[in-house]
């Protein structure tokens, strides 16, 4: 090595702290993930959160209670809590942007939580679980009403049997009539449009929409999008995937959009 690259290389090293003092950090993010219907966190959107954390974010992957495991076993506005103490953990952690992102049923419930407690920056992919649907009321129209007379006959603790229904299926759950209230009540908490429509115009919203959903998700694309915020950041989707693995084939393009709203 001649006395002139020693010398470089000397500098070199001086000035690089200072180099990276400079830059401006990049914010840590954060990101809360919520699987679909009876789906797992390690299900259709593990792929998601580890491609997530790959990328060094902190990620909150949550069991809600539309899980496999958990058949409703709250109502509403305790998953409520479990959303906004999960942001609250993420920040604690050091997270100074933090996103919010559902699958399925678990966009549906994210659009009615931003409502009401706005994230930095929300990602619904493949929304569908809207109970206020005319197909959705047909499925579970009569346990709902049954659930209904419960509550107002002073048995909202009183566990039964009330009807269930995805992609065609329908079975049971058992669960309080509140709580199955709480979820299928067509004006409430899985009202897509309504809470939609109730989002702060300041938040910044990233839409994905498979290309192969199932046919009625695709119907209700454009009347889905149109209903969020008209925000600059305000984003469509569309990759060519289904309802399942759209989770797993939009990190890229989540990780993207995510870091430009972060960035702003």
């Amino acid at each position: 090595m001649t006395r002139r690259t020693s010398i470089y290389l000397l500098i070199l090293a001086l000035l690089l702290p200072f180099a990276a003092w400079a830059q401006p950090a990049a914010p840590a993010i954060g990101i809360v993930i919520m699987h679909g219907k009876g789906g797992m966190p390690q299900g259709l959107v593990r792929p998601l959160a580890e491609g997530l954390e790959q990328k060094g974010w902190l990620v909150a992957n949550l069991q809600m209670p539309w899980s496999r495991d958990r058949k409703y076993d709250v109502d509403v506005s305790a998953a409520a809590a479990e959303i906004t103490a999960a942001i609250k953990e993420l920040r604690g952690k050091g997270a100074k942007k933090v996103f919010v992102a559902g699958h399925s049923q678990g966009a549906v419930f994210a659009l009615h939580h931003a409502a009401a407690h706005p994230p930095d920056g929300l990602i619904i992919i493949a929304p569908g679980g809207d109970v206020s649907a005319n197909f959705y009321r047909q499925q579970v129209g009569a346990s709902v009403s049954r659930a209904r007379g419960m509550v107002a006959a002073g048995k909202g603790a009183d566990s039964a049997d009330f009807d269930e229904s995805e992609g065609g299926k329908n079975w049971t759950v058992r669960t309080t009539a509140a709580n199955y209230l709480s979820w299928f009540d067509p004006d409430g908490a899985m009202n897509q449009l309504k809470s939609s429509r109730a989002l702060p115009k300041s938040l910044p919203v990233l839409h994905v929409a498979p290309t192969s959903d199932y046919p009625t998700l695709l119907r209700a694309k454009r009347e889905m999008f149109d209903a969020l915020p008209d925000h600059p950041q305000k984003r469509l989707y569309e990759p060519n995937s289904d309802h399942r693995n759209a989770p797993r084939d939009s990190v890229e393009e989540i990780a993207r959009w995510v870091t430009e709203v972060a960035a702003r």
